[in-house]
This record gives structure tokens, sequence and C-alpha cells, in this order.
């Protein structure tokens, strides 16, 4: 007999954070009636937060690799919800900024996030929330 211990799917945090994961993606899916992906919400958030900014750089800011980003500036481009142009100083790089009808979606988008978090988030305590929170900061 074995004195190793059983390995027990149910209590595996890759697994954990997997379904976790999935039941956010499906509040996602549900609440976010414009169409956009999580990865689009991202980034879209995020260049709100910076402004106009280098496709590379705002893809790192979203945690996303170079082929990643691409996809996804074309996708919300063809949205009408940023817009690319050369950069001025260095015409290899593209510049990504909101458009007129992103910008206009942001503050819709940051309360329907708010509601997102809410809901995933429901079946714990305040004090819960801010430990979850606070321990996946640390994994990443």
């Amino acid at each position: 007999m074995s004195d190793e211990r059983p390995y027990v799917l149910d209590d595996q945090i890759g697994y954990l954070m997997r379904l976790a994961t999935q039941r956010h993606t499906a509040i996602f899916q549900d609440r976010m009636n414009e169409g956009l992906t999580p990865t689009q919400f991202s980034l879209l958030t995020r260049l709100a937060e910076v402004g106009p900014s280098s496709q590379n750089h705002l893809g790192r800011l979203a945690a996303l690799d170079v082929a990643t980003v691409k996809g996804v500036v074309d996708r919300l481009t063809a949205k009408g919800l940023v817009v690319v142009s050369p950069d001025p100083r260095d015409g290899r790089l593209r510049i990504v900024s909101l458009s007129p009808r992103g910008e206009a979606l942001i503050p819709q988008l940051r309360e329907r996030g708010h509601e997102i978090t809410e809901d995933t988030l429901k079946p714990l305590t305040s004090r819960e929330r801010e430990t979850i929170v606070r321990l996946l900061r640390k994994l990443t």
C-alpha cells in the first residue's frame, strides 16, 4: 500500500480556476450585450485608462501576446471602436486610439464590468471577495 496522497481532481487549483473562469465567462457573455469578448473588453478598458498607445505596448498592458493583440485590434477596428494610425515618430509602430464610438461606449462598459464582477463574486462575503482578489494578484 502506498502512502502517497490521493489525487482528487476536485481539490486541484487548476481545475477549480478553470471552473471559476467558465462561470465568469458565462456571466460575462450573458451581460455583455455589445458582442465583445473578454479580451476585447480588456483592451478597450485598458486603452481608456492609458490613452493612445502603440499596439505592442497596449498588448503588454492588457497581458496579450503580439499575435493576439493584432487580431483583437483588427476586430475592434472592424467594429468601429478603435482607430489605428502610424506613429509619427516611428512609422513601423501602430498607434491605437479609441474611436468616438468607442469613447462613448466606455462608461457603459465600466458599469457592465462592475455588474459582471459583482455577479461573479456573488456567492462570497465581502471579506472573501477581498481575499480572493488579493490571493489571485499574488499568483499573477
